[in-house]
């Protein structure tokens, strides 16, 4: 299928594209890379009268690495972020991500705040915003805001961005500890499909391998990207014994709201979920007991 007709507008700046989107609201869907927005326009599931492409503008193409976070630009390529090792030395937990979000081709051409603002709850980079507590930098014409993930997913593929704002960056917390491991897995037809269930932990061990900071999540088993910051807090204190991970993934499993379709029914997918709950904390906890 092809698109319905539609008008299609540049912008050369930030200020200029808040003012288009000031001007056309609702009407204008905002495009980058364009991985997400395109096939469903094609399938005629969005229709929007105008497209305002924001590709060519610099401000949004850029990747700062501070003391205690890293913000991302909204419109850097995912394969940029995917290869900066000093970003992954700090933010391991994006690249593994990455690793899953649909392939080479489409990494290259798509952006990480385009699959974020797109939001689907089957996509990787909203579950690890949400496990990692991201910010979301809206701007308008007003001025800007910040969002953080646990306020910004509404729903499948509905943010509490509005009509007038564009998703300037995202602003990334970097853990302290040094002993931190994190990990991304999920289950889909084939490599590079939406995941059925996708799993992200990141935890942080003292001297002695106890745990003392974890934050874990689910995708595709939910209206919006899971994450269970009052389960994981039982993975504190505890060097991580197999009962207490088998505990806590099952009971995040719980939690979930999965849907059947064609490819797997809600009691499968919620199966799913507790095992790659499990398999990304035992995963993490490896990889951070390997640090010294």
């Amino acid at each position: 299928m092809k698109s319905a007709p539609f008008e299609y507008i540049r912008a050369d700046s930030l200020a200029s594209a808040c003012e288009v989107l000031e001007r056309e609201g609702d009407a204008v869907k905002l495009i980058a890379g364009g991985q997400s927005l395109v096939p469903i326009m094609a399938m005629r599931l969005v229709r929007p009268g105008m497209l305002l492409d924001i590709n060519e503008v610099a401000a949004l193409k850029f990747i700062a690495i501070e003391k205690d976070r890293v913000r991302i630009g909204a419109c850097t390529r995912q394969s940029v972020v995917e290869r900066d090792d000093a970003l992954a030395s700090r933010l391991p937990l994006l690249r593994q991500a990455l690793g899953w979000v649909g392939h080479v081709q489409t990494r290259n051409r798509g952006t990480l705040g385009g699959s974020i603002v797109h939001a689907d709850p089957c996509a990787e980079l909203p579950l690890a915003a949400q496990v990692l507590g991201a910010t979301m930098v809206l701007r308008s014409s007003a001025g800007k805001r910040s969002v953080q993930a646990d306020g910004f997913f509404s729903g499948p593929m509905v943010t509490a961005a509005e009509a007038s704002e564009c998703l300037e960056e995202v602003e990334w917390p970097v853990w302290s500890e040094t002993r931190t491991g994190s990990a991304f897995t999920e289950i889909a037809n084939r490599h590079g499909d939406f995941a059925m269930v996708s799993a992200a932990c990141q935890l942080a061990l003292d001297a002695e391998g106890r745990c003392v900071r974890a934050a874990f999540g689910l995708g595709g088993v939910g209206q919006t990207p899971l994450a269970f910051p009052r389960i994981a807090a039982r993975l504190v204190g505890t060097r991580l014994e197999e009962a207490v991970v088998r505990s806590v993934a099952h009971d995040a499993a719980l939690e979930t709201q999965p849907g059947s379709d064609l490819f797997a029914t809600a009691a499968y997918r919620r199966h799913l979920a507790g095992v790659l709950a499990a398999r990304a904390i035992r995963a993490a906890h490896e990889q951070a007991g390997s640090k010294k």
